[in-house]
This record gives structure tokens, sequence and C-alpha cells, in this order.
């Protein structure tokens, strides 16, 4: 990638992070590009994401995802799904004090995520091969994420044994999920769903939030 081209990210993403209130500072913001670098070229050979374009990736899945940054909380995150790292490879840049677990069953983007980690030298991410719901954690992870990850009745069922006791779901959707959120399992509960703006994208995103339901006495 050019000098140019990378002053042309840089402001462009520069750009959507002040439209969206976040202050990250500039060894964040050449993280952020050094990843859709990355993903530029091992996209060319290994298919991983269908945006094409690198200025096209700063909106679609940067903004995209650092959009839901006022939402996050806990120590530890599950990206689940996680593909070539969206969510959670932003977020984990943009929150280096959180640890993130990224996971996908899928080979090949579970190997460039780990090549990112490793180039990167982000010390607060793990990535992990499996399917969710082969995933054994002990601790419980305080907020699991996911990005057009199937349907939530799918997410909350391979991901139920994976949240902490006091934890929440986060799904990231398009447009809002009527038919989806009136189906949910029995003991979850919804706790919102938050319209997001994406600079620079034109089309609905919502981001909605889940816990279980707290037994009252």
């Amino acid at each position: 990638m050019t000098d140019a081209m990378t002053a042309t990210l840089l402001q462009k993403l520069g750009d959507g992070c002040e439209q969206l209130a976040l202050e990250l500072n500039p060894d964040q913001l050449a993280l952020l590009c050094s990843y859709i670098n990355m993903l530029e070229k091992w996209n060319r050979a290994y298919n991983l994401t269908a945006v094409r374009d690198p200025l096209a990736m700063i909106v679609y899945h940067l903004l995209d995802s650092l959009a839901i940054l006022p939402w996050i909380s806990g120590q530890r995150l599950l990206d689940v799904g996680t593909g070539a790292g969206l969510p959670g490879l932003p977020l984990a840049i943009a929150c280096p004090q959180r640890q993130f677990t990224l996971l996908d069953s899928n080979g090949k983007k579970t190997r460039f995520l780990q090549q990112v980690v490793t180039d990167l030298d982000l010390d607060n991410v793990i990535v992990f091969q499996q399917r969710a719901q082969h995933l054994v954690d002990n601790t419980g992870f305080d907020m699991v994420l996911s990005r057009a990850f199937a349907s939530l009745d799918d997410m909350l069922e391979h991901t139920v044994h994976l949240l902490a006791d006091n934890g929440c779901w986060l799904a990231m959707k398009g447009s809002y999920p009527v038919d989806e959120l009136s189906n949910l399992p029995a003991g979850i509960e919804l706790q919102s769903v938050e319209p997001v703006a994406v600079p620079g994208l034109d089309a609905e995103r919502h981001l909605v939030i889940l816990h279980r339901q707290q037994h009252r006495a």
C-alpha cells in the first residue's frame, strides 16, 4: 500500500472517529490501518471479506465495529463468529485494557487473525479456531459479541454456557430484528435495542443487548 493511500485511510478513519466522538491516539489509528492493509492483502488470496476496497473497509469494517464502543464494558469479551476479526479486532485496538477472545471455526480466517495479532503485537487478543458450542471457558465472559452471526436464537443457544452470570450479549444487526426478538428463548431478556449511526454508511444498524432473566425474590 502506498504512503498516499495510507494517509488517505488515516484521514478517513480519523474523520469517522471524530464523528463518532471517539478519541483514539495516533498509534491506535495506525494499528487499525495496518490491520486493513493486512486484510486487503490476504483477501486477494483467501476471500476473507466481500468488501475489496480499503477505503470501503474503513467504513464497513472499522467504523461499523467502532460505532458500538459506547456499549462496551467488562474485562473479558468474546467475539463469536468473528470472521476476519469483526468487531473484535477493532474494539481490541481501541480498548487495550480489555481482553478479547476471537472465535471462528474457519481455519483460514483464524490463521489470518493470528498473523494480525502477532504482527501488530496485540497482547490483549486470543484467537481460537472452534465452534462456539464446543468452546470451554470456566470463568465466563462479561460480554459475548456477534456481527452477522446467524440468528439471535442460534447465537444464544451456542453461547449461553460462555456468558458470565451478570454478563450480556451484544448482537450487531442491520434493520430492527422484529421477528427474531419476538421469539427469544426462555430465560433470556431483552435489555434494549440501540440504533447505531455509522459515518459514511447509508444503511440501518441496530445493536441488540440481551441478558439472562434475573430471578427475583
